[in-house]
């Protein structure tokens, strides 16, 4: 299914590339046909993949962690719709049911797509934020007993405390910040694995619902790349973020 889905994008993103650079129209034609030839077969494999993202579902609704299990629940429940919407499109595509009306199946099921991104995003900021409190917790305590004081203090003119010292400490305080979250997600590849997916992928209903345009070159790059580092999950099964 990755390598599917991997070629599909690859042929999105060569089309492009052929379109710009003036290749001819029957090259082109070719490569939409195998583009739409590879979308249709994902379509057809991904048949039951409702019911596992339901089953999927029932599962988080178990986690302990409360923002976890509604942004996995609600991640996975999205996913169910956005298959059976696939479901049908395949079913009109595939001449089965010649009567639905494929363009706006296909919106409802990119709307059901860009949710359960959202969700997962939600998730993975949400885990980020609790290992960056963890990480400045066990700071502040290897410096307590090492005996560094942790705060820092105001006074004077000039000193951090002083409104002619906030913006250069506001800016150390983000330098700071954006070098712990450097370091939490180097430290914790699947998060930056789900991280980047789940941020690759969001181009891809955004675009198909005209919400923010960015063009099949763009689409196809970010499909690839998603498809990329899903393929490397499947290889690398300790890279899946769990749950």
């Amino acid at each position: 299914m990755g390598k599917l889905r991997a070629a599909q994008y690859a042929c999105s993103l060569l089309g492009h590339a052929l379109q710009r650079h003036g290749a001819s129209p029957e090259l082109q034609k070719q490569i939409r046909q195998l583009e739409g030839h590879l979308s249709l077969g994902r379509k057809l494999l991904r048949l039951g993949n409702s019911a596992d993202a339901l089953e999927s579902a029932k599962r988080a609704v178990h986690l302990s962690d409360v923002v976890l299990r509604f942004c996995v629940t609600v991640s996975h429940l999205n996913r169910a719709l956005y298959f059976a919407c696939d479901n049908v499109l395949w079913a009109g595509k595939s001449g089965l049911a010649p009567r639905v009306d494929q363009e706006k199946w296909a919106q409802r099921s990119f709307r059901y797509y860009l949710f359960s991104l959202i969700m997962n995003l939600s998730r993975d900021a949400y885990e980020i934020r609790l290992l960056m409190e963890q990480e400045t917790s066990a700071y502040g305590r290897r410096m307590k007993v090492s005996g560094v004081p942790g705060g820092v203090e105001t006074g004077g003119p000039g000193e951090p405390g002083t409104p002619g010292a906030c913006l250069p400490q506001l800016a150390l305080k983000f330098r700071l910040r954006v070098l712990l979250l450097a370091r939490v997600l180097r430290g914790h590849p699947p998060l930056l694995l789900d991280v980047l997916r789940n941020a690759c992928d969001l181009f891809i209903p955004l675009d198909k619902l005209g919400l923010w345009r960015c063009g099949p070159g763009i689409v196809g790059l970010c499909g690839l790349i998603s498809s990329i580092l899903s393929i490397l999950t499947l290889i690398c099964p300790w890279l899946r973020l769990k749950p």
